[in-house]
């Protein structure tokens, strides 16, 4: 069930944008939209100050997710979302170097929130006004020893303005996360680092803006761990969808077109 929330609403409204998106491929990074919606509503909506804050998307193929938030917010041009993975688009399947919207995007896995350090560390170094530094991370990327190791060197140097949101919605290319390595404890192991972390329902839009609220706030780094699905939100997927890499037919997309429509009506 979505609440019937502002932010849910605003979360709906990316779940749309995206289904559109991928509707004429046929197949695309759908699930990954589905399962961090609200994590991208209530960081565009509440938290994030374009010009100011950084932006770091660090899995590429969630780049659908920024483009939807970014058309949301009127960053990016609407009509431009019709573009998204066709050949000779910005608005690429999977974020490059060249992606409108956003400040990085990470290519292998796991190096998104070194890049994001690398940001707010030159902030310090040239005496800039302090602004945040937000990183979309999923959990899936908490197997790479480089991004352990950037929490490591993020907490030495007291990043205080590094937030990391991350998607734990237990789903990677080979199978549920949990069946390949096991994570868990997502947030001991942050703290263990000496970050902040704040383990929320994902699908909770203002349960996740709190939690934005208060690592924004924090005296270190911070981490807003939102526990979610990536067929959340869409009724008419099959039981066995593949939330990874969602295979979309015309009479599926068009149903769930028709789904998200009536909830937003």
């Amino acid at each position: 069930m979505i609440p019937n929330t502002t932010l849910g609403r605003l979360a709906d409204r990316l779940r749309l944008r995206a289904v559109r998106m991928v509707a004429p491929h046929g197949f695309g990074y759908l699930g990954q939209v589905l399962s961090s919606a609200e994590l991208f509503a209530a960081l565009y909506a509440s938290h994030y100050r374009p010009g100011t804050d950084r932006i770091v998307i660090s899995p590429g193929h969630y780049i659908i997710a920024a483009f939807a938030a970014a058309a949301e917010v009127g960053l990016l041009d609407e009509a431009a979302l019709e573009t998204y993975g066709h050949d000779g688009s910005v608005l690429e399947a999977i974020g490059t170097e060249k992606s409108p919207a956003v400040d990085l995007t990470g290519g292998s896995l796991g190096m998104g929130l070194s890049g994001a350090l690398g940001f707010a560390l030159s902030q310090r170094l040239r005496n800039e006004p302090k602004a945040n530094v937000f990183v979309l991370v999923s959990d899936g990327e908490l197997q790479e020893g480089q991004l352990w190791e950037a929490a490591m060197f993020a907490a030495h140097n007291r990043l205080d303005n590094i937030v990391v949101l991350l998607d734990a919605n237990d789903s990677q290319v080979d199978g549920p996360v949990s069946s390949i390595t096991t994570i868990e404890p997502i947030a001991a192991k942050w703290e263990s680092f000496g970050w902040a972390a704040f383990d929320v329902d994902g699908h909770d839009a203002e349960a996740v803006d709190a939690a934005l609220a208060q690592a924004i706030a924090a005296d270190r780094p911070a981490v807003v761990i939102g526990r979610t699905s990536t067929v959340h939100g869409l009724s008419v997927l099959p039981e066995a969808a593949d939330g990874h890499f969602i295979k979309l037919p015309a009479d599926l997309a068009e149903a769930a077109i028709a789904e998200l429509e009536a909830r937003l009506a």
